[in-house]
């Protein structure tokens, strides 16, 4: 069961951040372990964007996809991801941005369980230090855009 949380300031608005996270198609371009993301189906609604996503993750041999449910709410700064099918027994990923002095900050949650201990055992470190860096790689790519 394992749980990741961050509040991280960055030079960036609110907006600009929300962006960049909400931009998922582009997430093989430089987020970690993440080899391909396809988009099954989109909805817009009352200013809301449903999506359901096919990641595709993977470290050396190993190769997983999972699908999940991402809700943007643009008027909220919030995204948040549910779950539908693949290697865990669930996912909860929640993603907020806040003004702050200077930019904004970046609340970052998450908290995974696979459904299989060996994988678990194979896979669990590796997930865990990449959603770690999850933060890193979105600042960094955030001052290669908005530099």
């Amino acid at each position: 069961m394992p749980q990741f949380e961050t509040h991280r300031p960055v030079p960036h608005t609110p907006n600009q951040m929300f962006d960049l996270v909400a931009d998922v198609e582009r997430y093989p371009e430089f987020l970690p372990l993440c080899e391909a993301l396809v988009i099954r189906n989109r909805k817009e609604r009352d200013g809301k964007v449903l999506l359901v996503a096919d990641m595709t993750v993977g470290y050396k041999a190993i190769r997983e996809t999972f699908t999940t449910q991402v809700l943007l709410n643009k008027a909220e700064r919030a995204i948040d991801v549910k779950y539908i099918d693949g290697p865990f027994k669930y996912l909860d990923n929640r993603w907020r941005f806040q003004p702050a002095e200077n930019g904004s900050v970046i609340d970052f949650f998450i908290d995974y369980e696979f459904k299989s201990r060996i994988l678990g055992a194979l896979m669990g470190s590796m997930f865990d230090r990449a959603f770690r860096m999850f933060t890193d790689a979105f600042e960094t790519r955030a001052g290669k855009i908005y530099a």
